[in-house]
This record gives C-alpha cells, sequence and structure tokens, in this order.
C-alpha cells in the first residue's frame, strides 16, 4: 500500500519522521517539510516506510556523493546540506541532555572527520548463484552490497577493498560469512578476518600468499598471525604503538586528535591521572607528555602495547597500565583517593558500574568520553548527583554521514 506523507523533521537517528493514523513513522533518506510516497516494510517494523519517491523536496536537499547512498548502510546522511546538518548533529545532543534535565553549555560542533575512516569491516557472504558478495551491509538489512570504492575512506586505506576480495575468495570455499576488519597503519593495511574457524594448512599458505601479493603489513584469523611482512604501527604523541590483532581505534586520524586534545585540556594541571578503558592509549600516551598515568582496560592485548609503547618512548612521565574488567571491578573510592584527574572513554553502554565509585571519590576533576549521548546523560546525572558540577561538552563529528556524535565532558567536584 502506498502512502503520501510530509515529513515533519529529522529523528535523532537520521530518519525523517512523519505522522501515519497518529502514530510517528520513520522514513530514511528524507528532510523536514518534504512531500514523499513511500511503502510499508515488511517484517517487524510497523513503525519503519520504505522511500519510493520524493514528490514535493527540501529546498535544504543536495545531491549525494556516493554512488551506493540509500543501499549501503553505512552513511544515513548525505542528502542534507552542511550547515543544517551540523545543526541537527548538535542538536541532538541539546536536546537529548535536555531530556535528562541536565543544564549545561553545549559547544559548537568540531568536525573530525578529516582524511576519512581508517578502519573498515567488510562482510563477505555467498549470495545466490553461489555468487561471492563482499561490502557493506545494507540499510536495515543482512544483505550485503558489493562495493568497489568508498569515499569517505582514509587515503591509508587505498587498496583495502581489493585486498578484502581477495581474502575473502578462497575462503568463501568453508562456507561460513566471513567479516573482514581492516586498519590503516603507518606501515600498510593490518587485516583481521573472523568467522572462518579453523584453517588448514594449505589455505594458510594460500593466505599467506594473498597478504604478499597486495602487501598487507599483517593478516591474522581471529587475532591468529597468519602472516606479518611489517608490524603494523601508528604514532600516538611521542610513542609508536604496535597494534594488536583487530584493535579497536577511533574512526579517523583527526578524531582522535581532537579527542585527545580536549582531554588534554581539561586535565592540564594535573600530575597524577587514571585512564578508564585507556585501549592502546590514545589518551594516556599524550598526557604523560605531563603527568604520571595509570591506566586500565579489560583488553590484555591493548594493555601490553600500551605498556611497551609508554616503555620504549623517552620524556614521558611514568606510566603503569593494568588490565582489568572495570565493568565487574571498578576501581573504588579508596584506589581513586591518589588522583588529581580521571578520564574515562567507555564503549556505548557507558561506565555505570565505574562513575557509581567515581561519583563517591573525592576526585577534583572527571573528563567522560562517549559515542553514545544517552548512556552518557545518565552517567552525567550519576555524577551529578554525586556533587559535581558539569562545565560544559562538546559534541565531535568523526562519524561524518551518520547518527554517531562523540563527547567531551568536564565535571569538577563542587566544593
Amino acid at each position: 500500500m502506498i502512502e503520501r506523507l510530509v515529513i515533519d523533521r529529522v529523528g535523532h537517528l537520521g530518519d525523517g519522521v512523519a505522522a501515519a493514523d497518529g502514530q510517528a513513522v520513520y522514513v530514511p533518506y528524507t528532510l523536514g517539510g518534504e512531500t514523499v510516497e513511500v511503502e510499508p516494510v515488511s517484517g517487524h517494523h510497523p513503525d519503519r516506510r520504505r522511500l519510493l519517491q520524493v514528490e514535493i523536496a527540501s529546498p535544504e536537499r543536495i545531491t549525494p556523493f556516493c554512488p551506493h547512498f540509500g543501499i549501503c548502510g553505512g552513511c544515513a546522511i548525505q542528502h542534507w546540506e552542511d550547515e543544517r546538518y551540523r545543526a541537527w548533529k548538535r542538536n541532538v545532543v541539546v536536546e537529548t541532555l535536555a531530556q535528562a534535565k541536565l543544564a549545561c553549555e553545549v559547544d559548537p560542533l568540531i568536525d573530525a572527520h578529516g582524511l576519512g575512516r581508517r578502519r573498515i569491516t567488510l562482510h563477505a557472504r555467498m549470495g545466490t548463484h553461489e555468487v561471492l558478495k563482499v561490502g557493506f551491509a545494507a540499510a536495515n538489512s543482512h544483505d550485503i552490497v558489493p562495493v568497489d570504492r568508498c569515499p569517505i575512506l582514509d587515503p591509508g586505506l587505498g587498496g583495502a577493498l581489493d585486498a578484502g576480495w581477495a581474502v575473502a575468495e578462497p575462503l568463501i570455499s568453508v562456507g561460513k560469512p566471513l567479516d573482514i576488519q581492516i586498519t590503516a597503519t603507518d606501515n600498510g593495511l593490518d587485516v583481521d578476518v573472523r568467522g572462518s574457524g579453523p584453517l588448514p594448512s594449505a589455505m594458510i599458505a594460500t593466505l599467506s600468499e594473498v597478504a604478499e601479493q597486495h602487501r598487507l603489513a599483517r593478516l591474522t584469523r581471529h587475532g591468529e598471525l597468519v602472516l606479518m611482512r611489517t608490524p603494523p604501527t601508528i604514532v600516538i604523541g611521542a610513542a609508536r604503538v604496535t597494534l594488536p590483532p583487530g584493535s579497536f581505534l577511533q574512526a579517523t586520524v583527526a578524531g582522535e586528535q581532537r579527542l585527545a586534545a580536549l582531554v588534554s585540556e581539561h586535565c592540564k594541571r594535573a600530575k597524577h591521572i587514571a585512564d578508564l578503558f585507556c585501549g592502546v592509549g590514545p589518551f594516556a600516551l599524550r598526557l604523560a607528555a605531563k603527568a604520571r598515568i595509570s591506566a586500565f582496560d579489560n583488553d590484555a592485548a591493548a594493555v601490553t602495547a600500551l605498556q611497551k609503547a609508554a616503555t620504549s618512548t623517552s620524556g614521558l612521565k611514568p606510566v603503569k597500565a593494568e588490565t582489568r574488567d572495570l565493568f565487574r571491578r571498578p576501581l573504588m573510592p579508596q584506589e581513586l583517593r591518589d588522583y588529581d584527574a580521571v578520564v574515562f572513554d567507555p564503549p556505548r553502554q557507558g561506565a555505570q558500574a565505574q562513575v557509581r565509585q567515581i561519583a563517591a571519590s573525592k576526585i577534583p576533576v572527571v573528563i567522560a568520553v562517549s559515542c553514545n549521548v544517552a548512556t552518557f546523560a545518565r552517567d552525567a546525572r550519576i555524577l551529578i548527583d554525586g556533587g559535581y558540577r558539569i562545565e560544559g561538552v562538546t559534541p565531535v563529528d568523526q562519524f561524518r554521514h551518520t547518527p554517531h556524535i562523540e563527547l567531551v565532558a568536564r565535571f569538577v567536584l563542587k566544593r
């Protein structure tokens, strides 16, 4: 059944929002004020519609720059002029914090797309008629959109799509869906393949040839080494870090640099800092130029990489990195008492257990970094109820063309 709707606004997830039979419905790739033709989405999504045609377009609509836009699920917004897109993205933060009754200044949005994404995960599946598909997931679907280029990638990922196809082709005989994570490093592409299960030695030899042909820095399978031509490294501050297989990194180099600069500015007077959910050290290794650092994360390989980088870099203050699950075993107030500042940058689910302990401590300065506005608001409320004052929030856009947004906020203990 075809419906004709007038879009009211763009919602927090980037979809246009309209009313149908008194209920809110969501239409991807539409803008406020547009009149559109839509149809229902099959399955368990009664509040979603599929866009068929834009009858009356918004004057703010622009032509998307990628031929895969609207099919590939990677980008949600390429059809909106930049100024209005940026205002919308900042306003998502403003509205979410207001709904949580958090009164604070929200700074202008910082664009941190830089040269583009430095890591991707390609999906490889055998499609109909036994045709291999390697690419990104389709929007709101498990289908794979084969891609031969992606204009939002860092030039360091040049050759990544070709390498992904080359790795997938011999492995598809295993008959399992594959996820191929590719990261741009200073020494070349670092590739980790997931989903294949154990492989016979002949297949390992074939993959080693692929790695050589595509001059990959390293190829691993579920973190296990297949071939390393050169250790994949990145520079963080004054340190050079050798990445563990499948490492988490901020999506863009500019994003990491912008977030780290904000964190450093917010705790510039601190002499002893706890870096919680530290990863491979994007904050710790920079902060160590001026302060003593204790870093904690549940990823043992990341912690080891951080400690090795710190130990081998001259001119840094002491850095002690420890493997610890801060969800199950958060640092307690008595463990936090010796720090001047705490920085925490948790996964999307936030850091509720750890934040409760921070709120019960007397640490003068707390810096929160978040990739989820809703869980940030929840954690911020815990800190405020524990006696902290929020001094402002800075939104950082390293996931341009998507609804995802990073935040950095500073909290100070009320005297």
